[in-house]
């Protein structure tokens, strides 16, 4: 019969680990860990990081940031571990222990708009995912950028939609949708407004071959 062994709190059990995609050696998401990612629980600080697929940041457990879907996450050792897998620290929990320059910051929204952009995205929800607050994630963002964040959720929704009027058979209605647009007359409006044409329009132009 096995006797089980008090652990103190914060003292993860070894689980097993695996590779992922990229062959990267991450350990295994089990329910101790996920508790202590949704408590916030600092205990368990430099026990782990936990990286979000989707916004391509991570954090120290203790992070007061909104808990990611568990589908998104990547659980490593080492902070090193996540930054030779190309994530980048949360400007709110500094889990390097440094502070993230704000080019830095910028850099991590942009990504998490470019790959959440089907999604609904307003600037609650950047700030959220992104971990600093509206105020400030709007000033910063359009001082080294030069546009609001709003400004550059709408140019790289116009930007998909175009290259889905280019490549693909979706009607308009599909292609609003695919672009996080769901309201199909404002998409309309915002692409004629960005193009100057509207999406029909724009298509039959790539069909004769007047847009390259």
């Amino acid at each position: 019969m096995k006797m089980k062994t008090q652990r103190k709190q914060g003292d993860i059990q070894r689980v097993p680990h695996h590779a992922n995609e990229t062959g990267a050696i991450v350990e295994n998401l089990t329910d101790e860990i996920w508790q202590a990612i949704v408590s916030n629980d600092s205990s368990y600080d430099d026990k782990f990081f936990y990286a979000v697929k989707s916004t391509g940041i991570f954090c120290r457990p203790s992070c007061k940031s909104r808990a990611p879907k568990k589908e998104n996450i990547l659980i490593f050792r080492s902070a090193q571990q996540a930054l030779s897998e190309n994530f980048r620290p949360c400007k709110r929990c500094k889990p390097t222990g440094e502070r993230l320059p704000d080019e830095d910051w910028v850099d991590q929204i942009t990504q998490c708009i470019e790959t959440n952009y089907s999604e609904p995205l307003n600037l609650k929800i950047l700030a959220d995912m992104c971990h600093g607050s509206p105020y400030h994630l709007h000033r910063t963002f359009k001082r080294i950028k030069g546009i609001t964040p709003a400004e550059y959720i709408r140019k790289v929704r116009i930007s998909k939609s175009i290259q889905y009027l280019a490549t693909s058979d979706k009607t308009i209605t599909e292609i609003s949708l695919a672009v996080g647009i769901p309201n199909t007359a404002y998409f309309i409006t915002l692409f004629k407004k960005e193009t100057g044409y509207t999406p029909a329009d724009y298509r039959q132009l790539i069909s004769d071959g007047g847009v390259k």
